[in-house]
């Protein structure tokens, strides 16, 4: 059983940068997709970047491409969001989160563009982001 515990979160300016963190405990392996959602107030889960532990291959939305960076700590076991150029529109609740395979994830995301909540099984509480 794969457990996740987000941290980093709170208030930051526009424009601002900011940290997430996702400590990961139980078994993974190579055959996980780790990633990062997110959920604003009367909206739906966005996927945000999902990054292939195996690999290190990241893939990013549309939305955060180029502000926000996905990375791995495979020996603390951790994962990493850094979120530059904040924008108030990114206020919202992170969440870690995992997946299996990483092969189907993968897959949907370069064949449809899209981050599927979906295809992932094991989530954080979240961690809230708010921009101002």
């Amino acid at each position: 059983h794969v457990q996740l515990v987000e941290s980093g979160g709170g208030p930051v300016q526009d424009g601002g940068s900011l940290r997430l963190s996702c400590a990961v405990s139980g078994y993974t392996d190579s055959s996980y997709c780790m990633g990062w959602f997110r959920q604003a107030p009367g909206k739906g889960r966005e996927g945000v970047a999902t990054i292939y532990t195996s690999e290190g291959t990241t893939s990013y939305a549309d939305s955060v491409k180029g502000r926000f960076t996905a990375s791995q700590d495979n020996a603390r076991n951790t994962l990493s969001l850094q979120m530059n150029s904040l924008k108030p529109e990114d206020t919202a609740m992170y969440y870690c989160a995992a997946g299996y395979p990483a092969s189907t994830i993968m897959s949907v995301i370069q064949t449809l563009g899209v981050i599927r909540s979906s295809d992932f099984d094991f989530w954080g509480q979240g961690t809230q982001v708010t921009v101002s």
